[in-house]
């Protein structure tokens, strides 16, 4: 068995990443998963979050919207409505966003058509945010 699988992360409007990497972390819905070669195939939705892969020393974080992951013993494909890697996060945006939404947060019930929106739009930030201060 392979010790490596092909990652790729795909939006509607590119290919961010197809790498062969030796481990995966995901936001998924339910929570966090992880993923090694030979894994036992699945499909499962993301949520926005940071991804993180390694490949021997070297790791990588990327920011994740909503989407899905399709898991396969020799390929992970993650398929999101937008993705951005720490060079093209812009730092002040992302913390203007946070603070926006937390301010919305405060008046709007989980019942608001804006809700469920603005949650995404906040943990979107967030993990902007992690991945930013992470690679610089």
């Amino acid at each position: 068995m392979a010790d490596t699988f092909l990652l790729e992360i795909v939006t509607p409007y590119r290919r961010l990443l197809s790498k062969e990497v030796d481990e995966l972390t995901a936001p998924g819905w339910l929570g966090e998963f992880g993923v090694l070669a030979g894994h036992t195939q699945y499909l499962t939705l993301l949520k926005a979050g940071e991804l993180t892969y390694k490949k021997g020393s070297e790791t990588g974080s990327i920011a994740v919207g909503r989407g899905y992951a399709e898991v396969l013993p020799d390929k992970t494909t993650i398929l999101v409505e937008n993705a951005e890697t720490a060079n093209e996060i812009d730092m002040e945006t992302a913390k203007t966003i946070v603070a926006k939404a937390e301010d919305a947060l405060k008046t709007l019930s989980p019942e608001d058509a804006d809700y469920a929106k603005t949650v995404e739009s906040y943990e979107l930030a967030q993990a902007r945010i992690r991945v930013k201060e992470k690679r610089g």
